[in-house]
């Protein structure tokens, strides 16, 4: 079907729209691919001996790591589990995680 004289090509017309969809992929979601990429290796690479902070702010040592969560003594002879998803960081630096009021 040939367009009337005077209109555009009908894919010109859907060029606005992917340069939108380009831009959104671009300054969005590449941006939080990236995050979450980075926050799973850092989930993946957590240790025993690790210190740590946990999303509630509770600072520990890891002693114990599991497929699904660690072990963070957080006093003498005091151990909590933790999910790994709640480790945000390392003690005295910048958080991995965001805080959930960023994302």
């Amino acid at each position: 079907m040939a367009s009337a004289p005077g209109q555009p090509a009908g894919w010109i017309q859907f060029l606005p729209f992917a340069v939108i969809l380009g831009i959104f992929y671009f300054l969005i979601l590449m941006p939080m691919n990236r995050r979450k990429k980075k926050i799973e290796e850092f989930q993946a690479a957590l240790k025993v001996g690790d210190r740590v902070v946990t999303t509630s702010g509770m600072y520990g040592q890891i002693t114990k790591v599991n497929d699904s969560s660690v072990q963070v003594q957080v006093a003498d002879k005091v151990r909590i589990e933790f999910s790994r998803q709640a480790i945000v960081g390392y003690q005295g630096q910048e958080p991995v995680v965001p805080d959930s009021g960023n994302v």
